[in-house]
């Protein structure tokens, strides 16, 4: 691996079947300083369930994560959602993806989860590169972080077809 991709990371999940949800296994515990070396990073995780959403603007955690962790907020914010507007509380932490991938402090919200203990939303998604693929009856999901190419399916298939236009 050269300077270059030393900090590229990514991880892909295979679905048996296809999905209409993606969850993840995830990582979460109290925001560390990234540029402290002390190799405790990746002790005392708690592992939870995450759902990927690309409809949310910004993460959000359940009440039960913020017990779990003994969070403090740190602000309010006001949060739109399917069924109107509420002012909730905003933490600091740490999110462990698949395969290292690691977001040291990010702010995220609290809010009411029903079937993950974590919602991961554009906040995450746009810092990298997000894809859903649905072949021979399976789902695979691919994260990347950050960015090294352009995806564009388009202009893959105008390729194989000598350039004509779909």
């Amino acid at each position: 691996m050269t300077d270059n991709n030393k900090n590229i990371n990514a991880f892909t999940v295979l679905y048996d079947e296809i999905v209409d949800v993606i969850y993840t296994d995830c990582g979460i515990k109290k925001p560390f300083n990234q540029e402290i070396k002390d190799g405790n990073h990746f002790s005392n995780i708690h592992k939870i369930k995450a759902i990927w959403d690309t409809g949310a603007t910004t993460s959000v955690i359940s009440k039960d994560v913020v017990k779990m962790l003994e969070l403090s907020p740190i602000g309010k914010i006001k949060m739109f959602h399917a069924f109107g507007c509420d002012t909730t509380m905003y933490y600091a932490v740490s999110i462990f993806l698949p395969n290292k991938v690691v977001f040291p402090a990010l702010k995220v919200v609290e809010g009411i989860l029903n079937d993950a203990d974590i919602l991961i939303g554009m906040d995450i998604i746009s810092m990298g590169d997000f894809a859903i693929t649905s072949s021979q009856g399976k789902t695979k999901f691919s994260f990347q972080i950050p960015s090294t190419h352009d995806t564009d399916f388009q202009k893959e298939i105008n390729k194989c077809f000598n350039n004509k236009k779909l």
